[in-house]
C-alpha cells in the first residue's frame, strides 16, 4: 500500500448489523461487522452468494443502512445505526464513487458527456467538467473512445467510462460491487489492476465485492464474509 498525506482514514465500521424482518421472519444479514480501510488502499471483499457483502457495500456505501453499528467516513460519523448524522445524498455525490457489475452508463451520453455529468450535477461548470472528463479518460486508457457512445463500446472500455466517473468528484472512497463479472479473464484483470492504479496513485480507498480469485495479487488486503460475519482472508 502507498501511504497518503491524509492519515485520517476512508472508512470505519463499527459493529454494523443489518436485520431484515422479525420474529420468525428475521434474517441477519451481517452480523457486527468491523473494518477500518485507510486512503490509497484497495481491498478486496469475497464470499458466496448471500454471505452479506452487498449489505455491507451498500451500508457503508450510504444506500442502505445497518440496522445498528456507525459508519465514520473521512474522520465524520455519517451514521449512527439507521440514523443518517448527514445529508445522505449531498454525501454521497461528493465523497463516494461507485462501480457496478454493469457499467450504467447513459446510453444517449457519449463517453465524455457520461463522465462529465457526474460533476455538473455537482455544480461543476461544463468546461471545466468536460476538462477533467477527458483528463481521467486519458489516465484510464480510453481518451480514443471519447466520443463514442456506450453501445459503441466494449464492456471492458464501458467498465473503465465507469471507473473514471466515479472518479470524477475526487471520492475518497470508490465502492465495486462484481465490476468484472461480465468480462473475461483478461478485460477483468485489467480493470482490477486499474483499482489498484486508482488507490495507489489517486489515493481514493477502494473496495471491490468480487468471485473472481484469479486477480487476488492486485489487492493489499483481502477479505471474506459468511453468514453476515466478516473475516481476514
Amino acid at each position: 500500500m502507498t501511504a497518503t498525506a491524509n492519515n485520517i482514514a476512508a472508512v470505519q465500521a463499527i459493529g454494523l448489523t443489518k436485520i431484515y424482518g422479525s420474529g420468525n421472519t428475521e434474517v441477519v444479514a451481517m452480523k457486527d461487522v468491523s473494518l477500518t480501510l485507510a486512503r490509497g488502499e484497495v481491498v478486496a471483499l469475497l464470499g458466496p452468494s448471500g454471505a452479506g457483502k452487498s449489505t455491507f457495500l451498500t451500508a457503508i456505501g450510504l444506500i442502505n443502512p445497518p440496522t445498528s453499528g456507525r459508519i465514520v467516513l473521512g474522520g465524520e460519523a455519517v451514521m449512527d445505526g439507521d440514523r443518517a448524522l448527514v445529508d445522505l445524498r449531498a454525501y454521497r455525490r461528493h465523497h463516494l464513487g461507485f462501480v457496478f457489475q454493469k457499467a450504467n452508463l447513459i446510453p444517449f451520453l457519449n463517453a465524455l458527456e457520461n463522465v462529465a455529468v457526474a460533476m455538473e450535477i455537482n455544480d461543476v461548470a461544463p468546461r471545466a467538467a468536460r476538462s477533467r472528463a477527458m483528463e481521467l479518460l486519458d489516465y484510464l486508457g480510453v481518451a480514443e473512445r471519447a466520443n463514442n457512445l456506450p453501445d459503441a463500446l466494449s464492456g471492458g472500455q464501458q467498465q473503465r467510462v465507469a471507473v473514471a466517473r466515479a472518479l470524477a468528484n475526487q471520492p475518497s472512497l470508490i465502492l465495486a460491487d462484481e465490476p468484472t463479472a461480465a468480462l473475461d479473464s483478461h478485460r477483468g484483470r485489467q480493470v482490477m489492476e486499474l483499482f489498484r492504479k486508482v488507490a495507489h496513485e489517486r489515493g481514493s480507498a477502494v473496495m471491490v465485492v468480487t468471485h473472481d480469485q484469479r486477480s487476488l495479487d492486485v489487492f493489499d488486503r483481502t477479505y471474506e464474509m459468511e453468514d453476515g460475519l466478516l473475516r481476514n482472508g
